[in-house]
């Protein structure tokens, strides 16, 4: 409900504000309450909660003409240092000396944010201080624009491009997906700010001026082009007081950003683009894409009611346009963007396909059109209707904060309408929303009429075909040298002096020390006492006349249970490569009685769906073994207890007879997971490197690493020209299937209290009976190389990424405790200034990895190779013969600590700490780790550093463009590629 806004609240409300309105949102019970800035009209949300997990956000609206990244590199920039603190990375500086939950800056199409969040108060107010300098006072120091941005250097005697996001967006824009959307927006938004990459094209990098920096900062970070949001139990009063005093009353009135329609085509189009992808073999690597641009998202019937007509077209493979897509037969997968995108003033709405070819594009045309036609001729099917609905239900009442906190989840969803001057109370409450849709869903004809008016009848339509091509990496990288050496052509000895002088400036002011002291920061002190650890209960059910355990934890799930079968996988089935290939089958194929497309429907209907997945760590004493869990899992409304049954019949009845559909799911694996291998570069790298050094490592570089993919591959190929091949692999499915029937099992169960007697009375019928086939397990053996050697893996990417392992101790070994510190102080001491401010990559560091039982280095979107190794190597020279400093070791054990105490979710923190004991860490030894590591000392790292690292020969590993082949090769790296 609105409540509305009297004069007996006015003594509650900070004088240089006023009060808007408030909204309690039932469903979240959170009341929501919009001030604003007498003066300057920025705009504060506040969601008043019980949370202690405190979150701040400040947003501005920014709208780039261009794609020179001026957006993009004023967020980094401008976290370089201000008026109250200038210190060169206060950013970064702060992430150590801080116990937040979470710290960022995100850069999107029309709008920048820098949020953070934290349990601890003192830490909430140094966070607030700096990020409000930040914003509203910062210095952009034309080296810190250098540095984080662009610039040219001579490297003998001939100028190169140097700067951290230019090498970032080499990186980003070396996926196929992002020059897809870019160059669809292109051609989607002919006239506004999202015509443009507001990241930064590398091509437009180098136009950038520090001049149209500063200019784009004057007219885009002031307080009346700003939106504040907070969550949490802070009262607004309090925090309107920081807001004034630290920043707000310091300015007067200034200019408000609108964003603006888009000019309407006339017609619709089709283009043709271009992506690059080195390599001989370019069939089935093409894209088809179409687009619509939609009604100004600020109009909430038409945004849900399109959010409906999604769910109809493509909520699962039983919908009409999905199953076209998957099973049109000149497409190996569904591309990467499916259905409505509410996120930008006006909606847009996608649907496409990768793994095809380019004469398939007016097919592909027709065939999507074709089945908009019959949805819109008829009424949607009521049942349908209520199960998006009920999705939707589900969506908004879960409580995330897994992965981003979940006050800051609320606040990223609702920040799109605030940005665009709409109310982000619809999207908070969607249950007022619905109510209004539902009266408009009295009308069966109403969605089928949104089809018709915004997908067939809109002229603003565009059909993109992308295109491989195995020229265009080297063409671009032609242009570029051809750009540098025109620009070194015409460099005067003025120039170059001062180009010379500029980065001899730059050195300087990254190796000169800053004072600390002027940062305010949290200390060990203020870490509490004790880790907080989710009790549960063990109770039991019978499951084929056995005594079962199952896992009971009561949390504040919001009326939502998760329900999950947990069984321990033979060592066999572990290491076998096509283990993974039976969890992308779970829920997609059909089970029993239902074929795939009716088992679709049934999860929509009564469950957030099913899933199978596996969780698998190191045994805390001995590296050479694996502990494995089978995952099934399910979540639901906690009066849908149909949810529980269904995960049992998809498991246990699982069809092996549906050939098609399983091809089907191979290639849209296959296809996707190529797709998505440069953003995870560095994962891999650090996969590659450390691969011998525990049964876990190796397993994993096995069955899911970069080798995998060209093994799943192959398979494809074989199964597809024999059939033979496939009633191999059903074979060797089933065999798989049938060891995981017969293996010990738990069940874990996380719902609220008053619901857990009715769901384990469930839980216990379901699974009172299971058809086990008692038929012997036979697994072929799958040949699996392994050698010593530095490897290099050639991708589709423009910049590497690097990484050295060494092998190490077991997590229960005291010495991980150290070892752990250790990373995050080179890290922290070292490798971030060496690697990232010179060296220009968009990320390094160190970690030691429990699981593989290795330290190891990595480097993040690099433009170096050599020089990055000799760097890890010369973090550990710095650690032995530099004088090092207290602040440095304390700040490193705080960030661990803080990582370790980091709440997540109710139903995460208790599904973790179910699997924590499942895998031998018991509460007893994780508070053990946590006072091994608040008592490192640096005499532990030096010894550490001694005993397994240094006078040690790492495995090195790369991951790379196919363009850095001879380089590598005259390194010592034996190469392989992704085929």
């Amino acid at each position: 409900m609105t409540v509305d806004v009297t004069e007996t609240l006015a003594q509650t409300v900070h004088p240089a504000f006023q009060l808007v309105r408030q909204h309690h949102v039932e469903a979240l019970d959170i009341l929501v309450s919009e001030y604003k800035h007498k003066v300057t009209g920025a705009v504060h949300f506040h969601l008043a909660t019980e949370h202690d997990e405190n979150v701040f956000l400040v947003a501005f609206r920014t709208q780039p003409m261009d794609s020179k990244g001026e957006a993009h590199i004023l967020e980094h920039t401008a976290l370089c240092g201000s008026e109250k603190f200038p210190v060169r990375d206060p950013f970064f500086l702060m992430i150590r000396r801080s116990m937040n939950t979470f710290m960022n800056a995100f850069t999107a199409a029309d709008w920048t944010a820098y949020p953070f969040a934290t349990q601890n108060k003192k830490d909430f107010q140094n966070l607030l201080e700096v990020y409000m300098d930040a914003a509203f006072a910062a210095n952009l120091n034309p080296l810190d624009f250098a540095q984080e941005g662009i610039r040219i250097e001579l490297e003998n005697g001939e100028p190169v491009y140097k700067g951290v996001v230019f090498n970032e967006m080499k990186g980003a824009m070396s996926s196929p997906s992002d020059q897809l959307y870019h160059q669809l927006a292109h051609h989607l938004f002919p006239k506004t700010t999202y015509h443009y990459n507001s990241g930064g094209d590398p091509k437009d990098i180098p136009d950038l001026t520090y001049d149209e920096l500063v200019t784009f900062y004057k007219s885009h970070y002031h307080p009346s082009n700003a939106i504040f949001m907070t969550f949490g139990d802070q009262t607004a009063y309090d925090l309107q007081e920081q807001f004034e005093k630290l920043a707000l009353s310091k300015f007067e009135k200034g200019q408000t950003l609108y964003s603006k329609p888009e000019q309407r085509l006339a017609a619709p189009i089709t283009v043709q683009e271009s992506y690059a992808l080195d390599g001989d073999e370019l069939k089935d690597k093409t894209y088809h894409v179409l687009s619509w641009l939609l009604p100004e998202a600020s109009n909430i019937k038409v945004r849900l009611g399109m959010r409906l007509v999604e769910g109809i077209l493509l909520e699962n493979s039983a919908s009409p346009l999905r199953h076209y897509l998957e099973t049109c037969g000149y497409a190996q997968s569904t591309g990467p963007f499916m259905g409505l995108d509410d996120s930008n003033f006006e909606m847009t709405f996608y649907c496409a396909v990768q793994g095809s070819n380019p004469e398939h594009a007016e097919e592909f045309k027709n065939g999507v059109l074709h089945i908009l036609q019959q949805a819109a001729a008829q009424p949607a099917d009521p049942e349908i209707v209520e199960a998006i609905l009920h999705q939707i239900e589900l969506h908004q009442r879960e409580i995330n904060g897994d992965g981003t906190p979940y006050g800051l989840s609320l606040i990223l969803n609702g920040l799109g309408s605030a940005i665009h001057h709409n109310d982000p109370v619809h999207v908070w409450d969607v249950d007022t929303a619905i109510a209004e849709v539902k009266e408009e869903l009295k009308d069966p004809m109403w969605l089928s009429n949104l089809i018709q008016t915004y997908l067939l009848d809109n002229t603003h339509r565009v059909q993109l075909t992308l295109v491989p091509d195995a020229n265009k990496s080297a063409q671009e990288a032609a242009d570029e040298k051809a750009r540098l050496a025109k620009i070194g052509a015409a460099l005067t000895e003025a120039e170059k002096a001062e180009i010379i002088a500029q980065t001899e400036a730059l050195k300087i002011r990254q190796e000169t020390e800053d004072d600390l002291n002027l940062l305010p920061k949290v200390g060990l002190e203020d870490i509490p006492a004790d880790l907080y650890i989710v009790q549960g209960q063990l109770r039991e059910i019978i499951s084929n006349q056995v005594d079962t355990p199952l896992n009971l934890y009561h949390a504040g799930t919001n009326g939502i249970y998760y329900q999950q079968v947990l069984i321990q996988i033979p060592d066999q089935i572990v290491k076998s490569p096509y283990f993974n290939l039976l969890s992308i089958l779970m829920g997609e194929v059909g089970a029993g009685q239902y074929d795939y497309l009716e088992l679709q429907q049934l999860q929509t209907a009564v469950s957030g769906g099913l899933g199978m997945g596996a969780s698998l760590r190191s045994k805390i004493n001995d590296k050479g073994k694996i502990t494995a869990w089978l995952t099934l899992t399910t979540k639901s409304l906690s009066d849908k207890l149909d949810a529980i049954g269904l995960l049992k019949l998809a498991f246990e009845q699982l069809r092996f007879d549906e050939k098609d559909r399983i091809l089907e799911l191979l290639q849209q694996r296959k296809t996707r997971w190529a797709s998505r291998l440069s953003g995870s570069g560095h994962s891999y790298a650090m996969q590659i490197a450390s691969r011998n050094s525990s049964a876990l490592a190796q397993r994993d570089y096995q069955n899911t690493g970069l080798g995998a993919l060209n093994w799943l591959t192959e398979l494809v190929t074989k199964i597809e020209q024999d059939p033979t091949e496939f009633d191999a692999l059903i074979d060797e499915l089933k065999s798989i299937h049938r060891g995981l029937m017969l293996a010990p099992k738990q069940f874990l169960l996380v719902c609220e209290e008053h619901h857990s007697e009715r769901l384990l009375e469930e839980i216990q019928n379901v699974w009172d009976k299971l058809d086990v086939d008692h038929a012997p397990v036979l697994l072929t053996e799958v040949e699996q190389s392994s050698s010593d050697a530095d490897e290099a893996w050639l991708i589709q990417a423009n910049v590497q990424f690097c990484a050295s392992a060494y092998p190490a101790v077991e997590v229960s070994h005291p010495d991980a405790a150290p070892l752990m510190v250790l990373a995050a102080y080179l890290r922290n001491g070292f490798l971030h200034s060496a690697i990232r401010e010179k060296g220009g990559a968009y990320g390094g560091g160190a970690s030691y990895d429990g699981n593989a039982c290795a330290f190891r280095f990595y480097s993040y979107r690099d433009p170096r190779l050599a020089e990055t190794f000799a760097d890890f190597e010369a973090s550990l020279n710095w650690l032995m013969t530099e004088e090092q400093k207290p602040h440095q070791l304390e700040e490193a054990i705080l960030g661990l600590v803080s990582s370790m105490d980091k709440p997540g979710s109710p139903a995460g923190e208790a599904i973790t700490a179910c699997y924590a004991l499942l895998h031998g860490r018991t509460p007893a030894f994780r508070r053990q780790m946590r006072e091994r590591l608040l008592k490192v000392s640096l005499e532990d790292l030096k010894r550490v550093a001694q005993t397994y690292l240094i006078d040690q020969k790492p495995t090195k590993a790369v991951v790379a463009p196919f363009a850095k082949k001879e380089a590598l090769e005259q390194l010592g790296f034996d190469i392989k590629k992704v085929n």
